[in-house]
Parts: structure tokens; sequence; C-alpha cells
């Protein structure tokens, strides 16, 4: 089985040859080395690049523990570099190596090496190394499957049967391979108890890791809620524990952000054009892990289908926020009185804008009411959209508002573009 990541490739097509070091960051298991071998490295060999010009290492092999030294890795790479064609240097698990900056800055002074790279996240963190190599480095952020990708390869059903595995299990690209429920479960559950909890606390050193698990599965618990330490703080009150800080919390969200676990979406004030510091939400990068550290316990729809359409704005590349709007109502005593209404998503790539709604069902009209009034009171020229979990022909209403089926914006790269 094999999976097409179009997006990403043409995101490495297009920085090709581009005198930096492309970065390739994201959650472990997402498939930042199968994304360079085999997707990138069969698209070279398939335009014309010998494969004595590709020159890759996996240095968390044992065959090639000696590279983990970086005069030894320097040496052999540059031994094969036989002529002064562009030479395609791919080194996985590149934090294997002690002192690897150093050698990727000697290989960016050689002007026929074009450089990738990938790392794991208990030590090779895109704050850490974009930090490091800014201004020469260049970082192509990996997500787990978005659900076309993973319909790709689907063969348990239509589409709609499709949404509902994915929803639960999530997008890991080795969950598309496992038959039966059981083995998605566990490969979760092992993921989850063995590789990204056990990442957070070796690489920070934290000695409390109950702390840190407690915290994963009150933020697991509360997807798309607005929440802020003070508030996590006390909720940990309201269970017993009255040992952590407020700024303990703080620094375990820094480090699951920091692991990719998690992302932070601010709130935006839409009219003032400023943020709102806090509070803040907060969504999982793979929903399947999300619902393993709650033990598959919470399977309600609205806050997971918030939680996929935030994943997929992320995925195409586009900066989300939390939008408000403040309405104004004039009372009859001749007052105002003022009230801030929410947008579930603001979503920005350049000079693309748009203010994105989630609603499970919009039967109802006065949940349909509650959906539009921040949409109507935004006050600017941008699309606007509704997004509802059924199968219907996308429409637009008087007011200009467009309603989109989930399906017809995840199956669809474009979608919002064509809206």
């Amino acid at each position: 089985m094999e999976i097409e990541r179009n997006y990403y490739l043409n995101k490495l097509i297009s920085k090709k040859e581009n005198k930096l070091i492309k970065i390739i960051t994201g959650i472990r298991r997402c498939g930042k080395s199968y994304l360079l071998d085999p997707i990138f490295k069969n698209y070279l060999l398939n335009n014309g690049i010998n494969e004595d010009h590709i020159i890759k290492l996996e240095l968390d092999s044992i065959e090639n523990e000696e590279y983990t030294n970086p005069k030894e890795l320097y040496e052999y790479i540059m031994s094969n570099v036989k002529d002064n064609n562009v030479y395609y240097i791919i080194l996985d698990e590149i934090q294997k190596v002690k002192d690897f900056e150093s050698v990727l800055n000697s290989l960016l002074r050689k002007p026929n090496l074009d450089v990738y790279v990938t790392g794991s996240n208990s030590k090779f963190l895109s704050s850490d190394i974009i930090t490091e190599f800014r201004g020469r480095g260049d970082e192509i952020r990996v997500y787990p499957l978005s659900f076309s990708e993973f319909m790709s390869v689907y063969d348990g059903g239509d589409e709609m049967k499709g949404l509902d595995e994915y929803i639960k299990y999530g997008g890991l690209p080795l969950i598309a391979s496992f038959k039966t429920p059981e083995d998605k479960i566990d490969y979760l559950n092992f993921q989850k108890n063995n590789v990204y909890i056990n990442d957070v606390i070796e690489r920070n050193e934290i000695r409390n890791d109950e702390e840190l698990k407690t915290l994963v599965e009150i933020i697991s618990s509360s997807i798309g809620s607005l929440t802020n330490p003070t508030k996590l703080y006390n909720t940990f009150l309201s269970k017993g524990n009255k040992n952590i800080t407020n700024k303990t919390i703080s620094l375990y969200l820094k480090y699951l952000e920091e692991a990719f676990l998690i992302e932070r979406s601010k709130r935006f004030d839409v009219k003032g054009k400023k943020y709102i510091e806090t509070p803040s939400k907060y969504y999982f990068v793979d929903i399947g892990i999300r619902n393993s550290l709650i033990n598959f316990r919470q399977s309600e729809k609205t806050h997971i289908m918030e939680n996929i359409i935030y994943t997929e704005l992320r995925r195409r590349g586009f900066n989300v926020d939390v939008g408000i709007v403040e309405k104004r109502n004039s009372l009859k005593n001749g007052k105002k009185d003022y009230k801030q209404l929410e947008i579930d998503f603001v979503a920005n790539k350049g000079s693309d804008k748009y203010y994105i709604q989630s609603a499970y069902s919009i039967e109802d009209n006065k949940k349909k009411d509650q959906e539009l009034q921040s949409l109507l009171n935004v006050g600017d020229s941008f699309k606007k959209i509704v997004i509802v979990y059924d199968h219907f022909i996308k429409w637009q209403d008087d007011d200009g508002i467009i309603y989109m089926s989930i399906y017809d914006f995840l199956l669809n790269d474009n979608s919002l573009k064509e809206a």
C-alpha cells in the first residue's frame, strides 16, 4: 500500500535546490521519512537524477552508527561527491549525530549539495532547529494523513463509513493498514504510552509524569473549549491536586506544543484587529491520539468535527485563529448592550481569508441563527462559510453565507477557493 502525499511532494519540489536546508518536521509516525524515501526519492529518479547523486543515510540504523560522529558523516558524504552536478543529501534522524549543526552548516557551504533532514521530536523540535538555522533553513511541516489521503487507500466502504473511522482512529499512516478495530486501538495506545508522552517527559526531564498525563487528559476532554492555565489549575484543584502551579501548567502546554501533539488557537478581535492572549483553544494534531489519551471514552462528533476542520486548515497552510466579533444592541433606555460573538475559525493565508463556522447540524432554526450571528456581524467582504456534518449540495443564502458539506470540504483541497 503506497499513500500518495502530493501536497508535501509539491512543497519539496518547489523548494528543491533553493540553497537552504530543507527541515522536515512533524509529530512522530506522521510519515516524514516516507515522504523523503520513497516519495521524493522516486520523484528525483523519475526526473532524470542518477541514483548515485542521491546520498541517503538512516542515522538510527546500527549499520550507520559510525556516521553519528560528525566528522565521519561529513567525510562519507564528501567521498561520494564525484563531480560538480547537484547531489541530493537525505539524512534521516539527524539528531543522532553529535553536533549535527556543524555538519549541516558545512554541507550548506557546498554549492552543489541540496540537503534534506528529518529528526525525532524528542530532540529535534521545530523551535530548536529553525532557531539554529534561521535564514539558512526552510521548514516543511508534515501532518498525519488528511481525510482525502486516508480515503485514497481506504477499502472499508464509502466515504461516510470512512469518515466514521477517521474521526475515531485518526490519520497516522500505519492506521490505514490495520484491518480490525482492536489492532488500531492497540497501535494508538502503544504510541501514546511509549512514544508521544515519553518523548515529552524525557526531553524536558519531567519528574512528576502523572501531572503531565492528567493535563493531557483534561485537554483531551475539552477540545475546542476556551481555557488558560488558571482554568486548568482550577480543574486540577477539583481533582484534589494542590501541588501543581499555573507556571508548571504553562510549561507543560508549551512542551506538548513543541512535541507537535497539540496546537494553540488564539482569539482574534476581527473588528479591532488585535489578538486577545487568553483564554485560547487547543486542538490535537491527530484525533486518533486524542481519543487514545482518553481511552476512547468520548465520541462527541461536534467537538471532534471542529478539531478535524482546524487540523485540515493548518495542513493546507492557513494560520487559524478563533474570531471574536462584538455586536452592539440599543436598549430602550438609550444605553448600548455589547455582546461578544465567536467565529470558530478565522483562516488566513497570504491574501486569502475565510470565516468558518463548524456546525454538526443546522436543521434547528435556533441553532442555525446562533451559527450565523457572528458571521453576519463581521462587516467585510471575505467569504463566510458554514461547514456541516452531512451530505448535501453546496449552496449560498441571501446574506452570501456559503453552506458546505464536511465531505466536500475535506475531500477537495480547493474547496474554500471554489466555494
